[in-house]
């Protein structure tokens, strides 16, 4: 149904006049007058009646009235659903457990007044949330950037936020339970289960490359039960441990004693950068990023290690080295 006729129609029917309509439209009566005609045709019934002091709603038209503000009022509310300013800030993380989901939820309590939408791609690497940017279908991301071999597409911006330390995960009869601290280098000859690492999202490709540069065995075989059953696994074993990040939320049973061991010399951080299309206009996003750049730099107060693709473009980061 033709909107545009539809909303002359209200504007007709509330004005009582056709000429008082365009007016209020800004277009001519003989528009007005083309467009209910238009409308009657489509609906296959008269909607006014002509009088010498205006224009007089049929019972049709009385029937249609309420309909035909139900359909603007749809419309507006569509394209309010998806135009900057009046929708939620659609932003993506990999993971609702990640740190960059905490981070959101604090940007959330530090400004409840923006409306947020919070997504997982489907494809979990850098490019496939450069292309949801570049789209629209999100306005923000999350990502480690670079993966080897990617690129970000024209008007895609990307900055470093936050570097996310990793810890050793072990059950209580572990060889390392007792360490107050352990190197990446003495966790080398070590089993490190991570059944999560699929091929070719970008976690993966951090993690193959952590393994490269310290002689790591990290093993993605078996079924991905989730992070409970992985700590299930790791609390019984005296052999197998897992890389966690110190900020990801976890509960489990007291009776698994699990033990957070940090890594030191160097600290294996994860990159994490926010992505974004420069020519995005949505009010929210301004906000974010003003938010982020004014977080405090986290001192680990120890060398720290990412890749060599990762991006290293911003002040806080110039510690890293790959």
């Amino acid at each position: 149904m033709d909107l545009i006729a539809v909303r002359t129609f209200v504007a007709a029917a509330e004005a009582g006049q056709f000429q008082v309509a365009a007016d209020e439209l800004a277009i001519t009566q003989q528009a007005v007058s083309k467009r209910i005609a238009a409308l009657e045709k489509d609906l296959g019934v008269p909607l006014f009646t002509r009088t010498a002091r205006g224009a007089r709603l049929t019972v049709d038209g009385q029937a249609f009235l309420p309909h035909a503000r139900a359909l603007l009022d749809a419309a507006e509310r569509a394209a309010a659903s998806v135009r900057p300013g009046r929708r939620p800030l659609r932003v993506d993380v990999i993971g609702r457990r990640s740190a960059m989901a905490g981070v959101l939820r604090d940007f959330h309590r530090a400004r409840p007044e923006v409306d947020l939408d919070v997504v997982i791609l489907f494809e979990a690497n850098a490019d496939a949330a450069a292309t949801a940017i570049r789209s629209g279908a999100i306005d923000a991301s999350f990502r480690c950037v670079t993966m080897p071999g990617s690129t970000l597409p024209d008007g895609v911006e990307a900055t470093p936020v936050f570097d996310e330390p990793l810890q050793l995960f072990v059950g209580p009869a572990h060889e390392f339970a007792k360490s107050p601290a352990v190197t990446p280098a003495q966790v080398s000859g070590h089993r490190i289960w991570m059944p999560g690492n699929v091929p070719g999202t970008e976690w993966s490709a951090y993690y193959d490359a952590l393994a490269v540069e310290f002689g790591l065995t990290i093993d993605a075989i078996g079924p991905n039960f989730g992070v409970e059953g992985l700590l299930d696994t790791i609390a019984e074993s005296s052999t197998i441990a897992t890389f966690l990040s110190e900020r990801t939320p976890l509960v489990w049973p007291a009776v698994h004693d699990l033990r957070r061991i940090p890594l030191r010399d160097p600290t294996p951080v994860y990159p994490h950068s926010l992505l974004w299309h420069a020519d995005n206009p949505h009010p929210a996003l301004a906000t974010l990023r003003a938010y982020l750049a004014s977080r405090p730099s986290a001192h680990l107060g120890t060398e720290v290690w990412t890749p060599a693709w990762a991006r290293r473009s911003h002040p806080r980061d110039d510690r890293a080295r790959s």
